[in-house]
């Protein structure tokens, strides 16, 4: 966690920034754009930003700000399509703990490779970022895989004695309860291997929720996110500084990556010494005719496919699930968009300095971190429930842009302050940004999974995840597609400002006991499916007379 949130800050940044030093300006298409920002802020209508670069890439004019944000969309596509051809093999077999250290070893190398390209050939760094940020999902998803099988053979939950677990109190009062919103996304089944199994035990009642699994899943992934966060903003702050004294300088955003590609390697070696590989059971021959012959990757590959294909058809069949992940597309692209736009904007338009763009990941990681505990108190006073909690949330985050678009005022814009006119104003913005994303996270994955047909959990928190991960090809790409056709990054707010309303009417219609009880009738009549993946004849009758 702390190495992505790093790369996350400053691989945007330094790929603008060696794109720049090969780009002319904008204005004339003549001048070098150079490594400086000493360019004045320019007026934000006063036609186009004097201070915007373009490069030509295969004989295509692009800015570049698009530069960054079309890389990062393309590493999302690559990310998505990994993530779901492997996840098969994370569930099946002995190449878990494999897979985990050969995407995470090289991707701290291809971060690393960052100190020694030169800006020169700075499209190598593009596919560096690509290589780094598709190696960094894979690598987390196979790494939350291992939380289900650490717990199912921790002590405490092989020996089921109260002695074996004195950590753990009797119950768990209704505050903590609440606050699950938050751990929600490290209970067991939500934190199941991505593509598994359709068929998994149903999620604890309320009766069991006290259980000693829950308990303990909850206990290790809470110590592992506040170790990560921690542990993210020590490694900030460090990079901060070291930017700061070599003075912001291209080469110091190199050497920042590669101490952060060398914190993800150097902290990846104790998971392969310590980390058992705890292989899942094998996946049935491809071979019917000689069930000895093992499994090929291809048959992997396929069979994660599939899963996902079976149960994408189940989902779309009800209603309530259908309109949340249609809102969750829409929300999730919005939050990797606005961030690497807001980074971007700071950077070509308002000019800030290298050190000043990492603190604005800093301010919104800590209050990210706010967020995530202030919301559950923010939910009890109001009585909010969860979906309301999510339309709050939303309306918060549709500041950002609304703010940015002040600047369109004439009397704002006369003011020369106010509408992000000015780099201070990015930091509240970041604050805002850090408290909606904590409460989203949380609140989201806990509305849906009240949504999930009990006892396929793995599976819809799979297609919950590929959603998540699959949607931020777009907006990134749309962004940078609206930056190369006007010149300037502010009038992509008005599309950030749509992106992020749009999920609100969904969410609003979501009704979740309506959505609870075509879960629980679908998933009394669901058969183990067929190897083709087709519905069973019950469930298909069951949903048509549901229509």
């Amino acid at each position: 966690m702390a190495d992505n949130s790093s790369a996350g800050s400053f691989i945007p940044i330094t790929l603008e920034q060696m794109a720049r030093e090969n780009g002319v300006l904008l204005s004339d298409k003549v001048t070098p754009c150079g490594s400086s920002s000493s360019h004045p802020i320019p007026h934000p209508h006063g036609g186009r930003d004097p201070g915007q670069c373009i490069i030509y890439v295969l004989g295509m004019e692009i800015n570049t700000a698009s530069f960054a944000m079309y890389t990062f969309s393309l590493s999302v596509l690559f990310q998505a399509l990994l993530v779901v051809s492997i996840s098969c093999a994370a569930d099946h077999g002995n190449y878990r703990k494999r897979l985990l250290l050969v995407f995470g070893f090289a991707g701290a190398v291809a971060t690393m490779l960052f100190l020694p390209v030169q800006p020169k050939v700075y499209l190598i760094s593009a596919l560096l970022a690509i290589l780094a940020n598709t190696c960094f999902g894979a690598s987390f998803v196979l790494l939350n895989s291992f939380l289900p099988v650490l717990v199912r053979h921790h002590p405490r939950t092989q020996y089921q004695s109260p002695e074996a677990s004195p950590d753990f109190p009797p119950t768990l009062r209704e505050e903590e309860l609440e606050n699950t919103y938050f751990e929600a996304e490290n209970d067991v089944n939500a934190s199941s291997p991505l593509l598994q199994s359709d068929r998994t035990e149903p999620l604890p009642t309320a009766a069991n929720l006290t259980s000693k699994e829950l308990q303990l899943s909850t206990q290790i992934s809470s110590r592992g996110i506040g170790i990560g966060y921690l542990a993210g903003l020590f490694l900030q702050c460090a990079c901060i500084v070291m930017i700061f004294f070599m003075k912001s300088s291209t080469f110091s955003l190199r050497v920042v990556l590669f101490i952060i590609g060398l914190w993800w390697f150097v902290f990846t070696i104790p998971a392969a010494i310590w980390l058992r590989p705890r292989p899942g059971p094998p996946l049935p021959s491809a071979d019917p005719n000689d069930p000895t012959q093992p499994a090929t990757y291809c048959t992997y590959i396929k069979k994660s496919w599939v899963s996902l294909w079976r149960t994408f058809k189940r989902a779309r069949r009800l209603k309530d699930i259908t309109l949340f992940l249609g809102a969750w597309f829409l929300l999730s692209d919005a939050i990797a968009t606005v961030s690497g736009t807001a980074v971007l904007y700071a950077k070509t338009t308002l000019h800030m300095r290298s050190e000043a763009l990492g603190l604005i990941s800093v301010i919104g990681t800590t209050s990210g971190v706010i967020g995530a505990f202030t919301w559950a108190s923010i939910s009890r006073t109001f009585y909010l429930r969860p979906h309301q909690t999510i339309l709050a949330c939303i309306c918060l985050f549709e500041i950002i842009p609304l703010y940015g678009l002040l600047s369109y005022i004439p009397a704002i814009q006369r003011l020369g302050v106010f509408g992000l006119q000015q780099p201070w104003e990015m930091y509240p913005i970041a604050f805002i940004y850090g408290f909606v994303l904590g409460g989203l996270s949380s609140y989201c994955r806990s509305l849906f999974g009240e949504l999930i047909p009990p006892g396929n959990e793995a599976a819809f928190y799979a297609l919950y995840a590929i959603t998540d991960k699959g949607s931020s090809i777009f907006g990134p790409a749309i962004v940078g597609a609206i930056v190369d056709r006007t010149g300037e990054i502010r009038p992509s707010f008005w599309f950030l400002a749509v992106l992020i309303g749009l999920p609100g009417p969904l969410i609003y219609f979501v009704d979740v006991k309506r959505g609870k009880e075509e879960g629980k009738m679908l998933a009394e009549v669901i058969l183990p499916p067929e190897e083709s993946g087709a519905p069973s004849f019950d469930e298909e009758r069951v949903l048509l007379h549901r229509d």
